[in-house]
């Protein structure tokens, strides 16, 4: 599933500009994904529609000039910058004689190239099974057929079904050794709520500077490569700001626009950590001229794996390149809103460093809680969160809990019990 050849493969781009929003895509950002994934461009063939043709997603004529294109290049690939249907691949390829991969299937490309852990590996070849299982016909038409010989005729299962059926145990069996990583990395998250470090996670779109802001704040030398999608397995170090503040600071995956969901659903184990954080560093190139785009796509994905409700601070990176002064703007609350800083020269980050620490001294909230003994399931949920530092029984058989829990934490336990802080606190958390 992995190994790939080293030589880049001769490629023909296909980019048709789709007068609906919701289908367009960036020609650039699409060549930079194919340089990523290592293809030679040859040619770049584009067009217009309204809407795709369903037999080949392009019209016959342009359908019939790009396979002039590929025997006059002798081109070996021709990459679509859309989402292509199994029975478009399967006609394009029987019209091209040669492999065509749709935007989907370069991502997948890339992401396999790029893994590099076990768990990596493992939410890649998930993803490219499920995307595989819907082309298993894709000019096989021997898989349609039954199998022949003594001993195997009769109403037996097609070829087809039998890999569909060996895909499917497949998956069952990369599931299973996925749900162990999940719960090693809950464990993981457990142990550190208990030794009360919060956790802090860069989010973003591909190539904004991520893994260069980690490598600044960390003191780290995580793999930098201004190419799409050079980080994928996450990256966790310990930080230790101005004032004792230490936190878990997470590097991810960068999300791109039209993400497959093949691939948010492969990656919800190591996206996890991004849901779990206390607190999410959204870093923005802004020097993009499609900043705004990015950050709406980075959002959608957020919301996707249940991370929208999180602390997020915007990251506005890259000012070096736009002469823009490292500055805080802040919400009108007064709470940050976004720092402006380069993680390349170093610029600002000294700002940056300052609302972390900031936001962490202020986020915790310590004190004693009473509760009596009908309120045991907000004791229990109490512990749950490694919040309780001692406790004792009065005669009445009151918990006197002596408590330093996040506000973010804390206000959620209010909210779920619908109780206020008056009809909680024996001392106010402070």
């Amino acid at each position: 599933m992995f190994d790939r050849a080293e030589i880049g493969e001769r490629a023909i781009l296909v980019h048709m500009d789709i007068w609906e929003e919701a289908g367009r895509e960036d020609l650039d950002e699409f060549k930079e994904l194919v340089t990523s994934a290592g293809a030679a461009i040859i040619d770049v063939v584009t067009s217009s529609r309204s809407k795709p043709e369903t037999r080949y997603f392009v019209g016959l004529g342009k359908a019939r000039e790009i396979a002039d294109l590929v025997k006059q290049h002798e081109a070996e690939v021709v990459l679509f910058n859309h989402a292509l249907t199994p029975s478009q691949e399967r006609n394009l390829e029987k019209l091209f004689e040669c492999r065509v991969l749709d935007r989907t299937g370069l991502i997948l490309d890339i992401f396999a190239q790029r893994a590099r852990s076990f768990e990596g590996k493992l939410q890649v070849e998930l993803a490219q099974l499920k995307h595989m299982m819907t082309r298993l016909v894709r000019g096989w038409t021997h898989l349609e057929r039954q199998k022949g010989g003594i001993g195997l005729r009769g109403p037996g299962e097609t070829q087809l079904e039998t890999d569909r059926r060996l895909l499917n145990l497949r998956v069952k069996q990369i599931n299973k050794r996925l749900e162990k990583v999940r719960k090693q990395r809950a464990q993981s998250r457990q142990s550190r709520r208990k030794a009360d470090i919060p956790s802090v996670s860069l989010v973003g779109y591909t190539n904004a500077g991520k893994s260069t802001l980690f490598n600044r704040l960390a003191d780290d030398n995580v793999y930098v490569q201004d190419q799409l999608f050079a980080t994928l397995d996450p990256t966790l170090r310990r930080v230790e700001l101005s004032g004792d503040i230490k936190l878990i600071l997470a590097d991810t995956v960068g999300f791109i626009r039209h993400l497959p969901h093949d691939l948010v659903d492969a990656f919800r184990s190591t996206l996890q950590e991004t849901t779990e954080a206390q607190l999410l560093l959204h870093v923005i190139d802004s020097a993009d001229e499609n900043r705004e785009g990015n950050v709406n796509e980075v959002e959608t994905v957020l919301n996707q794996i249940g991370a929208d409700n999180v602390y997020l601070i915007q990251v506005m990176n890259k000012v070096d390149q736009t002469g823009t002064e490292p500055r805080i703007d802040y919400h009108s609350d007064g709470s940050v809103k976004r720092v402006w800083l380069s993680a390349a020269t170093g610029e600002g980050i000294d700002l940056l460093e300052k609302v972390l620490a900031d936001y962490f001294r202020e986020d915790v909230l310590s004190g004693e809680i009473m509760l009596q003994p009908a309120q045991a399931k907000i004791r229990a949920r109490l512990f749950e969160l490694s919040a309780v530092k001692s406790e004792s029984v009065d005669e009445a058989g009151c918990s006197h809990l002596n408590v330093r829990i996040s506000k973010r934490d804390y206000q959620q336990l209010l909210q779920r019990e619908g109780l206020t802080d008056d009809m909680l606190l024996a001392t106010p958390v402070t």
